[in-house]
Order: structure tokens, then C-alpha cells, then sequence
């Protein structure tokens, strides 16, 4: 609005600080883009008023809103397009977050089109049904406002960009020996396990770590938008690429703070936890972690959402991940290295291993022990079995998932089964019952380790294609429980 008063640009409508400077911005990208601005009092009103404004991407729609009013801008196609984007004092557009969700915004809400700077156009062009046009400067805009400048409309073909992003870096056949450790961690890929490595230093564990991905089952399209937006919002999307196409692998450092793990901040934006959504989230080092952090990832572990509260607002991020973590035995390292001798106390140990707790370790499937490598198995020319084999098998398995859960929501893999769930799926007969009663007498194994050895026994009996859980597939189960037979903890 504009008003034959003190020349003044008035910003209404609760902005935060990089709101309230866009004005700034959008007077010197207008004259310098050879626009007029008349020096009146302009009152520019952001709707609904009781929502906080933030960041620079209504910078664009400020510039267009002022230049219609002027008569600039021909405002016959503005209700039937989204305009965002940040300006430089030269009129030049820069790329801003938070584009996917946007458009898929403005697909729910029948917009046509939207009119984005050209480094997010290969983003927001996934999505289906919206066209999108890609500009470098608000003069760009004006003239395909004023139909003086035809853009084509930027697609993307989907099947090939998935083919073309759906190639690992690492893969199984890099490790050498571990033939056990790579089994432990085909079964929590297949079911979706959480897992935990114990072992020395120098045993492999981050590396195994990062070439889960590579045996998970490829991304569908619509985990693939959902991991996309989470990578929008947070500003971390390659911008070259538009979609994630790679199962997420996120590795925070352990003097992460609980707010950078599960999400937060003075305006909250997703964290690790989030970031890692239909991937992997590998914590190293465990027990290094600050015990507050470690305990705040139990309601995403649990429920698969994170839920951040303030306030003026309560946000909900989603956090379907596949917790990997890993730990050495002690606090030097070498309490299960039989070439290396351990200088802990079992004082020392416990301590160390009190440092995880009870609630959080119950959250984890599978225990693995991963042992130092010998010699003869590091010189070994050959290869270990690749990742390809690995993943058909996981995947084969997933399917066999689907269909028995299908009717059941939200639902997807062995490991979200809850006790109801068990008595349907994990039904045992009388040599496995008599099995799993003996482990859980003689090894000390604990009442929490119960449903745990049932969903891993489900998810084995999967991998080998049987109905029924037997007696074999329990055993194996239960070899994926040591830290419940207290080897280390006395």
C-alpha cells in the first residue's frame, strides 16, 4: 500500500530479523534492475499476522507485490502463482531452502506454477503436476509476468535420476574377513534392527558402518521426497541433484548437543536424528556421548517422530532411522583383543559400560562382537561377497515384511513389531520355546532381551525363507545378545 506521506517502507506482519532487512534488499534490487520506486510511505502487510516471518525468501514476492502495485507487473497470473526466492542488491535471485515442500505445497493447493531462482528449479521440478520456471533476477520475472520472456517449464525424469543416484561408493566386498559381523548386520538390514558393534580399535567397525547403506533396499519415490524435504528445510540438499536418491548416512561427533541430535534451536530446523530419516545414524564411540543426548534419541527410537515444543508452536519432524553404534569393549579398547592386554579394572569397565543405559540399550536388537582381523585375512587378495547379493537378499526379505503387515498401519519391517505383534507373527514351537527358555536361564540373558530374540529369530527366518521360526533360527538369534550375557558388566 502506498501513501502520499514521509518516504518510509514499513514491514507488518511479526517479521524476524532477515524479514524486517528484505526491504533494504528489495529497494536496491528494484532501482538497480531499472525499476522506478517512488519515494511515498509503502506499508508492506505479511498475512496471516499471529505467524512469525522468517528467513529471505519473501524477498521475490515483496519485490513483485511492490512493482504490480506500481503497475510494473501485469497482475493477471499472480493468484495462479508461487513466487519465492532471496534478492541480491543487484536484483540477482539466490537460491533459498525449503523449495521441495513448497511446491509440493503448492500442488495441494492447486497453484499451477511457481516461479523459483534457477538453482532450486531442478528441486522443486520432482514434483509432478506443478511447472516450474527457473529465473536468475527479478527482471527475469517482470518480463515472464508480462508475458515478454517464455520460459520452459523445467522437468525432471524420476526413473532416470533415481537410476543415475542409486550407486554406492563403498561396498561389503572392501572388508576383508568378518564373515559374522557382515551376517549380523544383513539380519538388521532385513529387518530393520537397531544394532550395536563391540570390538577393539582398528577392527572395522566404522567401516562396516558405512557400507550399510549400500545392502539397504533402494529408496521408493516417496520415501525419497520425504528424506528431500527434511534436506530442504535444513539446507543441506546438493542442489545439483534436486532429490536424495542414497539412503541418508549421518555420522554426528559425539560432543553433538541434544539440540543438533534430535532437532531445536531459537527457530528449530531437524537435526541428526531427522537428517537421517530412512537411513542410517551412526554414533560412534558411544558411550562418549553425553548422557542427555543419548537419552533424548528414546522417543524417535520409540514412536519414529521427533517432536519439538516451544511456546508459540510445536513442530514434528519425522525420524524413521536405523540406529548403528558403535563401542569399544573398555575404556583402553583391548578387553577382547587377544593381542593387545587391557590395563581397565572390571571397576573401570563397568563404569564405562554404565554410561549407556538400560531404556536405550532396549531399544537396540542386536549385539555384535567384531574381533581384531588377523594378518591372513587383511593380505587376502580376494574379494569378500559384494554388496548386490547382500541387498536382493535384504530386499527379498522386506517384501516378505510388506505382505504380512499389510493390514496393519504404520508397520513396515519386523523390528516395529510390539507384543500383540509377536504373538501373531513369532509363534514358537516346543524345541524352540525349550531353546530360548535355556538362554534366557543359563546366560543370564535379560527379560527385555526376550522380545528382541523373537523379532531377530522372525527377521532370520525370513532371510531363510521359512514360515515358521525353528530352533536354529533362535539360536542365532541369541548369539546377537552379548552384552546381555554380561560379559563385560560382571
Amino acid at each position: 500500500m502506498t501513501a502520499t506521506q514521509l518516504p518510509k517502507i514499513i514491514t507488518v506482519g511479526l517479521p524476524e530479523g532477515a524479514v524486517k532487512e528484505s526491504k533494504e534488499r528489495v529497494k536496491a534490487a528494484i532501482r538497480n534492475s531499472g525499476f522506478y520506486l517512488p519515494g511515498k510511505r509503502i506499508t508492506i502487510n505479511l498475512a496471516p499476522a499471529d505467524i512469525r516471518k522468517e528467513g529471505a525468501t519473501f524477498d521475490l514476492p515483496i519485490a513483485v507485490g511492490l512493482l504490480a502495485a506500481l503497475g510494473d507487473i501485469d497482475k493477471q497470473y499472480l493468484d495462479k502463482l508461487l513466487i519465492m526466492g532471496e534478492l541480491a542488491l543487484d536484483g540477482a535471485l539466490r537460491p533459498i531452502q525449503g523449495v521441495l515442500p513448497i511446491a509440493l505445497c503448492a500442488k495441494e493447493n492447486g497453484i499451477p506454477g511457481i516461479i523459483v531462482p534457477e538453482e532450486n528449479a531442478k528441486e522443486a521440478s520432482v514434483v509432478e503436476g506443478v511447472k516450474v520456471a527457473g529465473a536468475s533476477t527479478l527482471s527475469e520475472v517482470a518480463q515472464i509476468l508480462n508475458g515478454e520472456l517464455e520460459k520452459e517449464a523445467i522437468t525432471t525424469d524420476l526413473d532416470s535420476h533415481f537410476k543415475h543416484q542409486n550407486q554406492y561408493q563403498r561396498d561389503f566386498s572392501d572388508v576383508k574377513g568378518q564373515e559374522q559381523v557382515k551376517r549380523a548386520l544383513e539380519v538388521s538390514a532385513a529387518g530393520g534392527h537397531n544394532v550395536i558393534m563391540v570390538g577393539p580399535p582398528g577392527s572395522g567397525k566404522t567401516m562396516l558402518s558405512k557400507r550399510i547403506p549400500s545392502i539397504l533396499p533402494n529408496l521408493t519415490l516417496d520415501e525419497a521426497l520425504e528424506t528431500t524435504k527434511i534436506h530442504s528445510v535444513a539446507g543441506v540438499l546438493k542442489q545439483k541433484h534436486g532429490l536424495v536418491g542414497l539412503r541418508p548416512f549421518r555420522s554426528p561427533h559425539h560432543t553433538i548437543s541434544d539440540a543438533g541430535l534430535i532437532g531445536g534451536g531459537a527457530i528449530p530446523k531437524p537435526g541428526e536424528v531427522s537428517l537421517a530419516h530412512h537411513g542410517v545414524l551412526f554414533l560412534d564411540e558411544l558411550p562418549e556421548f553425553k548422557k542427555n543426548v543419548l537419552e533424548v534419541m528414546r522417543q524417535p527410537l520409540e514412536d519414529g517422530v521427533v517432536t519439538i515444543a516451544r511456546a508459540a508452536l510445536s513442530l514434528t519432524y519425522p525420524a524413521q532411522f536405523m540406529l548403528v553404534a558403535a563401542m569399544n569393549p573398555c575404556p583402553c579398547g583391548y578387553a577382547t583383543d587377544s593381542n593387545n592386554d587391557c590395563a581397565c579394572s572390571s571397576q573401570m569397565i563397568q563404569k564405562y559400560m554404565s554410561r549407556i543405559s538400560g531404556p536405550l540399550m532396549d531399544r537396540i536388537d542386536i549385539h555384535i562382537e567384531v574381533p581384531a582381523v588377523p594378518f591372513h585375512q587383511l593380505s587376502e587378495k580376494a574379494d569378500g561377497e559384494s554388496s548386490e547379493p547382500i541387498q536382493l537378499r535384504v530386499q527379498e526379505a522386506r517384501e516378505v515384511q510388506l505382505s504380512r503387515f499389510k493390514k496393519s498401519d504404520n508397520l513396515f519391517a519386523n523390528a516395529q513389531m510390539e507384543s500383540r505383534d509377536l504373538k501373531i507373527h513369532c509363534g514358537l514351537d516346543r524345541e524352540s520355546g525349550e531353546l530360548l527358555k535355556t538362554a534366557m536361564d543359563k546366560l543370564g540373558l535379560s527379560a527385555r532381551a526376550y522380545d528382541r530374540i523373537l523379532k531377530v529369530s522372525r527377521t532370520i527366518a525370513d532371510l531363510d525363507k521359512k514360515e515358521k521360526i525353528d530352533s536354529g533360527h533362535i539360536s542365532e538369534a541369541i548369539q546377537y545378545r552379548s552384552l546381555d550375557r554380561q560379559l563385560w558388566l560382571g
